[in-house]
């Protein structure tokens, strides 16, 4: 069969890269696509939010599975529109994207559900939030109501931050004031039927944009799988409480849910709870997802999108993922782009390279974006894979490129990666 991926970044490179192995795929097309997702796939002039021309293309093509991989099409409801065109989709409709495009629908939903969540007062305006602001003590977690591409949450540690944050996201709609639960996170995804969930294996991401997780929240500086203190009654915890909970909600509010639940999640001492949702893959998860799944990942979505997911099943290598992405200089604010790109053909062939933010200037490789590249390397052990990492950081180059130093230590190294 013929797969489409819509998307452009580095999750769409690794699925890309991923599904191409299968036997059963004949060809790969992605829209739009990068630099990088163009060495293993089809690269289509598509906008991922042209769902009108999406939908005609997988028709005329007769495509026979959709990937969708940025959340905002999935909020505005491109999975419904292609499967009224009779096409099968790996992501929720636009109802059940809600999880992700409405803080507020998703603590709500949490409620109605019994699923475990931080404490969370929902507030329509700044002056609601600001009478609240003191409820919960500090640290105090605020958060934009929409989409934010995992920048619109501020972790304020004072009353004076705080209201600095509400009044810094007052523009972007209702507001949600969360307690600031204490423990290890770690990101749990799960394939969803309506019926049935088959859950990956965990990773850990890293949203602050500095070593010791401190500076803003970005979309992900890094990440790695296993996550060794997500042991399996954890995970077992998160099944039982979490995964199933949703699908129970699901099916009650008559959600048909069809593609992958992200659950970000705390390890509290009262249990695992969850910090956000997502419905789609996360990124930088997925580029340390992919490769280690072992064998091929196409019959599983198939089996998600046709509803048959009871009878799917994925084996997980042993070994150890870790991801360090290289970003632009001003990232996440303003980055800087059109940075020339040098340095890929010194990395090993044993690390990938999955492209973020790239495109191709006549002879040339620039940056595009603010998460430009995905380094990641395999290992027998966590040290193993973050040594493969960091060696493919230090091969490549380009004008203003910075990186966490600290992804898979344990957090301590404290200086910052930075070209000039």
């Amino acid at each position: 069969m013929d797969i489409l991926i819509v998307g452009s970044g580095g999750r769409e490179h690794a699925l890309a890269w991923k599904i191409r192995q299968s036997p059963l795929v004949e060809r790969v097309w992605v829209a739009p696509g990068n630099a990088g997702i163009a060495e293993c796939a089809t690269c289509i002039p598509l906008r991922s939010d042209d769902t009108s021309g999406l939908a005609e293309f997988a028709v005329q093509h007769r495509v026979g599975l959709v990937v969708v991989g940025p959340e905002e099409p999935l909020t505005k409801g491109i999975a419904d529109v292609l499967r009224a065109r009779g096409l099968l989709v790996v992501g929720p409709g636009a109802a059940g994207a809600r999880l992700e495009g409405s803080k507020s629908f998703a603590k709500g939903f949490c409620e109605r559900h019994g699923i475990p969540t931080a404490r969370g007062i929902r507030c329509e305006d700044v002056g609601t939030a600001l009478a609240h602001v003191g409820d919960m003590g500090f640290p105090l977690v605020v958060k934009a109501d929409g989409l934010a591409a995992g920048k619109g949450v501020v972790i304020a540690t004072t009353q004076g931050e705080a209201v600095t944050a509400i009044e810094s996201l007052a523009g972007r709609g209702s507001l949600l004031l969360e307690e600031f639960l204490r423990g290890s996170e770690c990101s749990l995804l799960f394939l969803c039927d309506g019926k049935s969930v088959l859950p990956f294996a965990p990773a850990r991401d890293y949203k602050r944009a500095e070593d010791g997780d401190v500076g803003p929240n970005t979309g992900g500086m890094g990440s790695f799988s296993p996550v060794p203190d997500v042991t399996s009654a954890v995970q077992r915890d998160a099944y039982e409480h979490i995964a199933l909970r949703v699908l129970a909600g699901l099916a009650d509010e008559q959600i048909d849910y069809r593609g992958v639940l992200y659950a970000g999640c705390m390890v509290t001492q009262d249990g695992v709870k969850v910090l956000e949702f997502n419905c789609r893959f996360g990124d930088p998860e997925t580029q340390v997802l992919m490769p280690r799944i072992q064998g091929d990942l196409v019959p599983a979505l198939v089996a998600c999108a046709k509803g048959r997911l009871a009878d799917a099943w994925l084996e997980w290598r042993d070994e150890t993922a870790v991801c360090v992405q290289m970003v632009s200089s001003g990232y996440p604010a303003a980055p800087v782009t059109g940075m020339i790109i040098g340095g890929l053909d010194k990395v090993s062939q044993d690390v990938m390279v999955f492209h973020g933010g790239t495109r191709q200037e006549d002879d040339q490789l620039v940056t595009a974006g603010g998460r430009v590249l995905g380094i990641t390397a395999i290992g027998a052990t966590m040290a193993e894979a973050r040594a493969g990492a960091y060696a493919g950081v230090s091969a490549i180059h380009f004008k203003g490129a910075q990186w966490r130093t600290d992804i898979a230590s344990g957090m301590d190294a404290t200086r910052k990666g930075e070209q000039t």
